[in-house]
């Protein structure tokens, strides 16, 4: 900077001083001059000294680490723009302006002028450093730098310094040097214009995503730095569309995609994280911990912030500091003016710089938040597909996804509150070190409260610890069973088992909030005391959010296909010797002995009774379980087709690609040879029909034909079949085997190993493998095993010819001209949660806090806004009266009447902390009243959904409602009452307390107010859109992970998992689109608030100073320190609480919404016209019986008319999607009779209750399911039936010696969907349930289907027997099931 004249003297020699005397010109301080005085300055060799190199020192310590950060974030390169042009050409004109005053200087000397050093000193720092900021300037475009932080600041320091000397130079009258005032005046124009200048941004670079991705959707000034940014400026575009219309999710912008060590959320990044979780660490010297790859990985971002924290708290003391000052200067009426101005100043400008750096530091920890929530996700989904199973039979999908839903959660929490491990002592310290600078000693009282106090944190931190885990645990089990009952509730309303299952999901309920109750007493015991202890310091410890689950087990999964080891197998596809498998280490072995071995194309038979292993064969070459010894070699890559089909939800032409290129030909090759091309015709779109979660309006033989369809269009080595044929109907199933598996299938020349229980199959296939009680009994051709003359020879002569003679006489072409009677959801069921979003954004806001209201008690809730008046007018009143308490005189160093200020201060105190336990308690307590209430109402009325509700509704949709609203109304919206109501009162309180003392402030606090209202609207509208964005973007994270946790199998024997990441990671993406922008928004509203807020300080203090001639230094303090804590805390507390208060209500929206949905019809009818006994004979009877299943459908039933009966035996027959199931769907009231009726015994079955009608009914349905918990309770959940009759029912089960091999017998504990049970043993669980009811009427829905004959012709037997004088309608595919019914 062009300095100004120091010293002007004849005397030539006395300018010949040393840098000695610069030093200490620098050090003195005239006080007079710059204090005393009321027309203060600084001295002109501080000005030409001090505040000319500040600028160069800061961009100078700044150059190294800055050019290294530029030479390691290449962002590309920006060519040369006129904005750049002008600030290079300005910073050569600064450097020729500033070497100017140096040459002027030698040419003085030369003329025997001598002045200081700092006249040669200064010019060639300030030169050296213009050069150095006009370098800058280009290297920053050569690295694509659009916008310079480090250059904004430099500038603007030296804008500020230079103007402390502009005002010398304006008041300066005589004196001055003509041509360093001009050189200086050009200084200060050019560096104001730099400082303008650097406020735009430059062009992008070439070659950057901004420019050359069109698709993405970048905010304006993505990757700049300059302020608009910086202030979230580009906000306003978001927060414009938020208010004028509907928020969409397109209108949101993308995410950054950051450089490595950059602040984002990215695909990228999130594999990135989770490889540094999961991946990374394949050593396993030490046990793995989670904590320190969380450092590793985030451990900058954290530093950052604790950088930032840091300041903060001790810029947080500058502001008592500063008042303190004030309040002398109030005290001393003959200190100058403009001190008080001064300190005005001072003041606003430390809560700006507070407010600034605080939000900094915010928003650095919850994006750091959010990448960390998005790093656990993704190392969650990760981990789910490659845990073994023995380590997921220790979690529920349920569990899992509560891991991955409410968990990652806590770890987002823990970024933002893990500072205050260190940040609270550090302000205690600080605290207690001011405190003894104004009390001395008597701040030792406050100490040995605090001490006194610190076991009771402990005892109730650890309480509270312990309480967290016990309601952690609760929620899992409510989560996991509430999964459990959305994913099984057909066979729910089938067997009229709502009512148990809903008492023990209340029960669970009923433990939970028991604990929530509990948290609530030792809360507002916590925070009475709080109030009560003046020098109490709270410490806060971070959240529990990392909690042991079975994931830290089973890292990878054993025996993923191992490589031949041998040379001499290389011709055999697969090769099994002396293998031993169990399902997990510490079960026993369930194959043993295993030898066999398949030369490549040849077609490999698996057949034996239920429960001997076939399905473990094939779960044990796909390395599904553990090898315990042997060898396992499989040739090429694998396709696998379970037994239960595992349908994606997307379209059907999605399902059958499964990630391959599409290949027309090949692709209508594999369509039209599994039978699929009439589908096609019938389904409303085609191939691109979007199927609904888990194929829910397919049939059971459809699903089953795409799943094959998946596996014969990947073009895989190896085809492992579990009974593929099962669900399809005899003529489908001989089409599908002679045209794709078969010897002349289009399978022909691949490795194909088929489970089957049709024996007609048999003769055709190269080689059978029998298994028996987990091992190979025989192994041979067809013909071979009839030669052998063995048990199978003589179970092959029985059973064989009878099914060859039965499906012979049915041998005709194929006829696939049928009507689908499947619900078809389609585009429904793709714009459910469009239409759900679009209903949540209307402003339905009053309705539902007066819900809210409803729920929680209204006597409750006026209790509590009483309670929170007389806590803050008790609060208010005790502040006012330490005010007033201070300006009493000392006289003879004392104050008068301390005894009775005291004790009305104390009683104030009390009083103020009986109110807020109170309140405390009220709110806690109404919150868990009205959580009860619309979670009973939300269980009740889903329990009460027709089916057609579950088919349309994704299960995500749902889960989310039981999971993170109802943890929302537990949790969040008590204490964000609480908070609101805590800041709305301390708001008005402080304006009172401002307005009593300085009542001038009434002109500045109306506007201050109208801006806070405006700022206020904006956010909370764009605040509430964002998240009902994101809890609609949330739903389907869960349901894409719920669903492959459902088919990890297949994933894993496609060798998928990398393109299922892909999708997780970029729904999750799409999730956090809406999440970020509520983070800025966030800190966009505490910018703007807090800056009103400052403003109000502002005023509160330069009324004061203006009028502290009839104000007391009390008053003063109470006014300034009420705007400085209150105000600008609390009105930024205000917004957030009230923008959280609907947001967080939506929780409420969405409980209520579902809580409205429609019913089906009553359980129970109390008047309804049933007979005693009833029904006795059984007659069922279909007068013009019509179906559909919505309104808008066709019918898929067209007047059917039939008697049957009592005692009769119906089998009932037809083509896969024929409309068999909707027949019994219609019996059961499962959809409603569009025309005509049912009658069963007279009675017709639409004027009963359904539970009336269920329990009279029994079916045994097509899919076995079956719940977690003992299988007696699968049997038997009302417990209305002995052990003995349980029994009784296992035996003729054919289950009773499979039962009784159980350890725990009858309460051996069932996995979540039996899949510790095979296939055929749950359908005969089923069937035991059936037994046990021994209803009337008894459905049969291809009920052994997945069982081999021999066990089909024993169940057949039972029923004849045990039904005898019942009503049997069966819906069969094998024709030998049904050939000795009545019709």
């Amino acid at each position: 900077m062009p300095i100004i004249q120091l010293s002007r003297t004849d005397n030539t020699n006395t300018g010949k001083g040393n840098f000695s005397h610069l030093i200490s010109g620098i050090l003195e301080t005239d006080w007079n001059l710059t204090w005393n005085t009321p027309r203060p300055d600084f001295t002109p060799c501080f000005q030409n000294t001090v505040l000319a190199w500040t600028p160069c020192a800061f961009l100078w310590a700044c150059f190294p680490f800055y050019a290294f950060f530029l030479r390691r974030h290449d962002k590309g390169y920006i060519q040369m723009s006129r904005l750049n042009k002008a600030k290079t050409a300005l910073g050569f004109l600064l450097w020729i302006v500033c070497w100017a005053d140096l040459f002027y200087s030698f040419w003085e000397r030369s003329r025997n002028i001598y002045q200081a050093p700092v006249y040669l000193v200064s010019p060639t720092i300030l030169g050296i450093t213009m050069l150095l900021a006009t370098f800058l300037i280009q290297y920053e475009r050569m690295k694509g730098v659009q916008s310079s932080g480090i250059m904004l600041l430099f500038w603007l320091i030296a804008l500020l310094c230079a103007s402390v000397t502009f005002r010398s130079k304006i008041l300066q009258v005589k004196g001055f040097d003509v041509f360093r005032c001009i050189t200086f005046f050009l200084y200060f124009a050019l560096v104001l214009t730099e400082l303008v200048l650097s406020c735009f941004p430059e062009r992008p670079p070439l070659f950057s995503e901004t420019v050359h991705d069109p698709v993405s959707n970048r905010p304006p000034l993505y990757g700049q730095n300059c302020p608009e940014t910086r202030c979230a400026q580009w906000l306003l575009i978001t927060i414009n569309c938020a208010t004028s219309h509907q928020l969409l999710k397109r209108q949101v912008f993308s995410l950054k995609k950051a450089p490595k060590g950059g602040v984002s959320s990215t695909e990228a990044m999130a594999a990135e994280e989770a490889e540094a979780l999961i991946l990374r660490p394949a050593q396993r010297d030490k046990k793995p911990s989670l904590s320190k790859v969380l450092y590793k990985t985030f451990g900058p971002y954290f530093l950052m912030s604790f950088l930032f924290k840091a300041f903060h708290d001790l810029m947080m003391f500058a502001g008592p500091e500063i008042l303190k000052r004030l309040i002398i200067f109030v005290s001393d009426q003959s200190a100058p003016n403009w001190q008080g101005y001064f300190y005005t100043a001072l003041l606003f400008l430390s809560a700006g710089l507070q407010t600034l750096v605080l939000h900094q530091y915010f928003h650095i920890c919850f994006v750091t938040g959010m990448r960390l929530k998005t790093a656990v996700i993704g190392a969650i989904y990760r981990k789910a597909l490659v845990i073994t199973h023995s380590a997921r039979k220790s979690s529920t999908v349920g569990e899992i996804v509560n891991l991955m839903s409410v968990d990652a959660q806590r770890f987002m929490d823990l970024a933002t509150y893990i500072n205050m491990v260190w940040s609270a002592p550090l302000q205690v310290i600080l605290a207690l070190y001011l405190l003894w600078q104004n009390l001395g000693p008597s701040v030792l009282a406050g100490v040995a409260v605090m001490l006194l106090l610190v076991p009771v944190n402990a005892v109730i931190a650890m309480k509270t610890k312990t309480y967290q885990v016990a309601h952690m645990k609760s929620k899992d089990n409510r989560i996991k069973l509430m999964n459990e009952i959305l994913n099984g509730i057909k066979v729910l309303k089938l067997y009229a088992w709502e009512l148990a299952f809903k008492e023990k999901v209340l029960g669970i309920r009923k433990e939970e909030l028991r604990v929530l109750k509990k948290s609530a007493y030792l809360a507002a015991i916590g925070t009475f005391t709080w109030v009560c202890a003046p020098f109490l310091v709270s410490r806060k410890g971070p959240p529990e959010g990392i909690r042991s689950t079975p994931f830290h087990h089973g890292q990878n999964t054993p025996n993923r296909r191992p490589g031949s080891l041998f040379k001499s197998l290389y011709w055999k596809s697969i090769t099994v010797r002396n293998a031993t498998f169990s399902w997990s280490r510490s079960d026993l072995p369930c194959l043993n002995n295993i030898n066999f071995a398949v030369p490549e194309h040849r077609l490999v038979a698996v057949v034996g009774q239920v429960g001997c292993g076939k399905s473990s064969l094939l779960s044990a070459l796909l390395g599904e379980m553990e090898k315990r010894e042997g060898l396992v070699s499989l040739k090429g890559s694998v396709a696998y087709v379970p037994q239960q089909a595992w349908i994606q939800n997307a379209t059907l032409k999605e399902n059958i690609l499964f990630g391959r290129e599409a290949r027309e030909r090949q692709y209508n090759c594999v369509v039209e040879a599994c039978a699929l091309l009439p589908d096609l015709e019938v389904l409303p779109s085609g191939d691109q029909t979007e199927i609904g979660e888990k194929g829910v309006n397919l049939s059971g033989g459809q699903k089953q034909r795409v799943s094959l369809a998946r596996a014969v269009y990947s073009d895989a080595d190896i085809y492992l079949m579990d009974d593929p044929l099962s669900a399809v109907d005899a003529h489908v199933g001989r089409h599908i085997f002679e045209k794709v598996i078969g010897p002349k299938g289009i399978l022909k020349k691949k490795t194909r190993i088929l489970v089957t229980h049709g024996v007609s199959y048999l003769p055709v296939v190269d080689t059978i493998i029998v298994l028996s009680e987990g091992k190979v009994s025989e192994m041979g051709s067809y013909q071979e095993l009839l030669q052998r003359d063995g048990a199978f020879a003589e179970f092959l002569r029985t059973f064989a010819s009878a099914e060859q003679t039965r499906e012979s006489d049915g041998d005709h072409p194929v006829n696939f001209n049928h009507r689908l009677s499947v619900p078809y959801l389609g585009t429904d069921y793709l714009k459910i949660s469009h239409q759900t979003y679009f209903k949540l954004t209307q402003n339905q806001t009053f309705e539902v806090y007066w819900e809210y209201m409803k729920a929680t008690g209204l006597w409750l809730a006026l209790l509590s806004l009483l309670l929170f008046l007389c806590n803050h007018v008790a609060s208010l009143a005790s502040n006012y009266w330490l005010s007033l308490w201070t300006d009493d005189p000392v006289i003879n160093g004392t104050q008068q009447n301390t005894d009775l200020r005291l004790a009305v201060y104390g009683a104030l105190g009390f009083s103020q902390g009986v109110a807020v336990f109170g309140y405390s308690m009220a709110v806690s307590v109404g919150g868990l009243l009205a959580s009860r209430r619309l979670h009973l109402g939300l269980l009740h009325s889903v329990l009460r959904c027709p089916m057609g509700f579950f088919e349309r509704t994704p299960s995500g949709n749902l889960v989310n409602r039981f999971s993170k609203e109802i943890d929302t109304i537990d949790s969040m919206i008590p204490q964000i009452i609480k908070m609101f109501m805590g800041s709305l009162f301390n708001v008005v309180g402080a304006c009172v307390v401002i307005l009593l003392a300085t009542p001038l402030a009434a002109v500045a606090i109306p506007p201050l107010a109208l801006v806070y209202f405006f700022v206020q609207r904006f956010y909370v509208a764009t605040s509430r859109q964002l998240k009902r964005l994101e809890s609609v973007s949330r739903s389907p994270v869960y349901s894409h992970f719920n669903e492959t946790l459902l088919g990890v199998s297949v994933i894993r024997a496609f060798a998928e998992q990398q393109r299922f990441v892909r999708q997780s990671d970029l729904k999750v993406d799409q999730n956090q689109k809406a999440y970020y922008p509520s983070i800025v928004a966030n800190r966009w509203l505490a910018v703007r608030l807090e800056s009103v807020g400052n403003c109000i300080v502002l005023f509160a203090a330069l009324f004061a100073v203006i009028a502290r001639h009839v104000l007391s230094p009390g008053l003063v303090g109470l006014s300034i320190s009420y705007s400085l804590q209150v105000i600008t805390t609390y009105l930024n507390w205000l917004v957030r609480m009230s923008a959280e208060m609907e947001t967080n209500i939506v929780a409420v929206e969405r409980v209520k919404e579902y809580s409205e949905k429609e019913q089906e019809a009553e359980w129970r009818l109390p008047g309804a016209p049933i007979p005693e006994g009833w029904p006795q004979e059984g007659r069922v009877e279909f007068r013009g019986y019509s179906l559909r299943y919505r309104d808008d459908m066709d019918l898929v039933l067209r007047n059917i008319t039939i008697t049957i009966s009592g005692g009769e035996k119906v089998g009932i027959v037809g083509r896969t999607g024929a409309g068999k199931s909707s027949l019994t769907l219609g019996l059961f009231r499962i959809n409603e009779a569009a025309e005509g009726q049912i009658l069963i015994d007279g009675v017709d079955i639409a004027s009963i209750g359904l539970h009336d009608l269920r329990f009279k009914v029994t079916i045994i349905p097509q899919d076995p399911v079956l719940f977690s918990g003992s299988l007696r309770m699968n049997l038997d959940p009302f417990e209305q039936y002995s052990d003995e009759e349980v029994w009784r029912s296992l035996e003729l089960a054919h289950l009773k010696a499979f039962v009784s091999a159980l350890p725990d017998k009858l309460l051996h504990e069932c996995a979540e969907g039996g899949e510790n049970l095979s296939v055929g043993q749950r359908q005969l669980v089923c069937l035991s349930r059936a037994l046990l009811r021994r209803s009337k009427i008894l459905v049969l829905d291809e009920a052994t289907a997945a069982v081999d004959l021999e066990t089909d012709c024993l169940i057949q037997a039972t029923i004849r027997r045990q039904f005898e004088g019942c009503t049997v309608l069966t819906i069969a595919h094998r024709l030998n099931t049904i050939m000795d019914y009545t019709r």
